[in-house]
């Protein structure tokens, strides 16, 4: 069927090229007028964060929204009267903009701890907000934040503190073009004709432009944060650029082995082509796989990567073949001189010698190769899970200025001041055992300040609170929140009947880590084992999906010892833009394991259908081996040097995650294509000689057959296909022989 859809669409390729360009328009139209906004709820569900939020919302409308922190540092002390009263004219002109719910003024009755006391030229002003950070747009951000740093100057410096701030000044990067110039560069190597570089960024290109339009109405179904486009760009450019990379050199070698465009095309579909739509059914089970996660912001991430992989997968097996059609043996045109046009010589290349040296050795290689990942991996164990905060932004930026600012006047814990919601009466019967529970946590071993219970509007509900003298990242303010929930507050409340829950930028770390630490052994054994059934059924093997599992498992740790090392400070995060000792959000293995278990997958199969196609010949696995890796490697390594320069493009990128995924990928797929492609896999496969092919009979019968390596047409598939796909007149059989 697959065949017969890409012969369609090379028979009417002028249609396919018109609805392709239709559908780009028009979702790029609907995305316009239709798109929705960005959402994210990081709060694991079912936590004590997450019921602090919910209480806030509902009890504290006028808290629900996010904080502004607008921090002054005069020449001199703020309370100068002179100092004050230009203070106060910005503090009223802040209170009349868009988005703005309320103002404490640090000369306020409510606001007076807003004025330092180690330091009394610094201040700050608590700017409540109707929404949340997520709900915020880079220009509606910079629409509030900037008007306010502009009032700087004359004695007073005047940063902005959260999210908020941070949004605004955050520099526009474009990522995907570098990604994009690194990839026509190497595909021109690779190729060495400028008309078959360009198919693969073609196809790209019209699947991205898709996707991301539809990811902007995906908003209205789910909640989207407003990093995960970066994400499904970053996947949908890797993969469409491969994707098309492999059937472009499998119709290529077609057409030197004297194939006409028709047939080489249809070959390429029915080899590449399938390999393809198999790889691309891995990487979206295995982004699928995050919804068993349970987080809320997941399924915005996972389906924006799943409808990019779609559409270009998609794009890959109808637009591609349409575009074939058209180039014809013009696709060696414009060749770039000292590029061999073609690889027919691959029993002798380098690749097949390396594969045939490893073979020879395959016990050392498979320790080598094994002690390598190991030792890549072992900084992981050492990793520090949980969420950056402002401390981690570049000095350059206001939200880190004032990071600083209020640390050095009011203490390294008032960055992450925690919030005690309290229940269990009204009015003076709950304010008042509130208070009492209140001055009690003061005398907790590493509190630093406890405010007096507010109580919300309807009397029933009360907010606290509490300052460390930790900073948010200090592994004693982790201590402290479980201190706090485990002995001092149920010690404090014993005999009252209050109820209370700890949230806050801490606490929410916690519970979200923990919440995804506890899912994450199904998450991973339901990917795994479903990627195994289905290699297992294609391959028709035990062995061969197990190793690959295994090995994939290997690389990813590997990846994510690489990135663990990358934020621990030093020359490698010196390099990539993260100076200081970070702790990386306990999300990002979790997404790193769905996009590199799928990835890492795309090269298994396009590696053992080739391999496997050859054993189907020959019989003979040394040799299947051998001759699958020359003929892959080439097209492999470029693939998968397009993938690093496309993820590494995404290091620039201020968001300090976008950087750990960037540099983790990254080295997880430079990690699979050497280490575990050219020596783990012809090792392993040496060792296990036949048996890689080895299959019960009785597991035989009862799994479906599925065929994924395909085979050159003969002339009566090719017939057959005529009788289905009949051409419009018969100039469109021999488009291209002519060029």
């Amino acid at each position: 069927m697959l065949v017969r859809i890409a012969d369609w669409c090379y028979t009417r390729r002028r249609l396919v090229v018109v609805l392709w360009i239709a559908a780009l328009i028009a979702t790029l139209g609907l995305s316009s007028a239709f798109g929705g906004s960005f959402r994210a709820d990081y709060m694991a569900p079912g936590s004590e964060s997450k019921a602090v939020v919910d209480l806030l919302k509902e009890k504290f409308p006028q808290r629900s929204g996010d904080t502004l922190r607008v921090v002054f540092k005069a020449d001199g002390p703020v309370t100068a009267e002179a100092t004050k009263a230009r203070i106060e004219t910005i503090l009223g002109d802040i209170s009349k903009r868009e988005h703005v719910a309320g103002v404490t003024s640090p000369f306020s009755a409510e606001g007076a701890a807003q004025v330092s006391r180690q330091d009394p030229s610094v201040a700050y002003a608590e700017v409540n907000l109707d929404k949340i950070d997520t709900e915020f747009t880079p220009e509606t951000a910079k629409e509030l934040v900037l008007p306010i740093l502009d009032t700087a100057g004359q004695g007073l410096q005047v940063e902005a503190g959260g999210a908020v701030a941070a949004m605004a000044q955050a520099p526009e990067i474009g990522s995907e073009g570098i990604g994009f110039i690194a990839a026509a560069i190497i595909l021109l190597v690779t190729f060495g004709s400028v008309v078959a570089m360009g198919l693969p960024l073609m196809t790209a290109l019209f699947g991205i432009g898709i996707a991301v339009a539809l990811g902007t109405l995906l908003r209205h179904v789910v909640p989207v944060p407003d990093w995960a486009p970066n994400v499904a760009q970053m996947i949908g450019i890797g993969v469409g650029i491969d994707y098309a990379l492999f059937i472009v050199t499998r119709y290529r070698g077609s057409l030197a082995d004297g194939a006409d465009p028709r047939r080489a095309t249809l070959t390429a579909i029915a080899t590449a082509g399938r390999a393809v739509v198999f790889a691309g059914i891995t990487v979206v089970i295995s982004m699928l796989g995050m919804l068993l996660m349970n987080q809320p912001f997941t399924a915005g991430v996972a389906l924006s990567a799943v409808i990019a992989v779609l559409v270009i997968m998609l794009a890959s097996v109808t637009l591609l073949p349409a575009v074939l059609g058209f180039t014809g043996r013009n696709i060696e045109r414009l060749h770039v001189p000292f590029v061999a046009k073609t690889q027919k010589a691959f029993d002798k290349t380098l690749f097949y010698k390396w594969s045939r040296f490893i073979q020879h050795r395959p016990w050392s290689a498979a320790v080598a190769g094994l002690a390598a990942l190991l030792a890549l991996s072992a900084p992981f164990l050492g990793i520090r899970f949980g969420f950056p905060d402002s401390g981690n932004d570049d000095k350059s930026v206001t939200s880190r200025k004032a990071y600083d600012l209020l640390a050095a006047g009011f203490g390294p814990g008032f960055n992450g001041p925690m919030v005690l919601a309290v229940q269990g009466g009204t009015g003076e019967a709950l304010l008042a055992p509130a208070n009492v529970l209140a001055e009690k946590l003061k005398t907790v071993p590493g509190v630093a300040f406890v405010s007096p219970a507010q109580p919300a509007p309807g009397g029933d509900t009360a907010v606290i609170t509490l300052v460390p003298v930790t900073s948010p990242q200090d592994k004693a303010t982790e201590d402290l929140v479980d201190s706090l929930r485990d002995d001092a507050i149920p010690a404090a409340i014993a005999g009252t009947p209050l109820e209370v829950n700890v949230g806050g930028i801490v606490p929410g770390g916690i519970d979200s880590t923990r919440s995804i630490s506890s899912r994450l052994p199904i998450f991973i054994g339901a990917v795994v084992l479903l990627s195994f059934l289905l290699l297992m059924m294609v391959f028709r093997s035990v062995l061969v999906p197990l190793k690959a599992a295994v090995m994939n498992l290997l690389s990813i740790t590997a990846a994510l010892g690489v990135m663990a090392l990358a934020v621990n400070g030093g020359p490698l995060g010196d390099l990539i833009g993260i100076p200081d000792p970070t702790p990386v959000p306990s999300f990002i293995p979790m997404m790193m394991f769905a996009i590199l278990f799928g990835l890492s997958m795309d090269y298994e199969v396009f590696l053992l259908s080739r391999i496997r196609e050859e054993y189907d010949k020959s019989h003979d696995n040394s040799s299947a081996v051998a001759d699958g890796l020359a003929k892959t490697a080439r097209v492999i390594t470029a693939a998968a040097a397009i993938m690093i320069t496309v993820f590494l493009a995404f290091v620039p990128i201020p968001m300090v995650f976008m950087k750990m995924i960037g540099i983790g990928l990254a080295a997880a797929i430079l990690v699979d294509a050497t280490i575990v492609r050219m020596v783990l896999v012809p090792a392993t496969m040496e060792l296990l000689g036949d048996r890689n092919w080895w299959l019960p009979a009785w597991l035989d019968r009862l799994l479906p057959k599925i065929s994924v390596e395909g085979h050159e047409l003969t002339d009566a598939e090719i017939d057959l296909t005529d009788k289905v796909v009949k051409p419009r007149k018969a100039s469109d059989q021999l488009a291209g022989t002519e060029g």
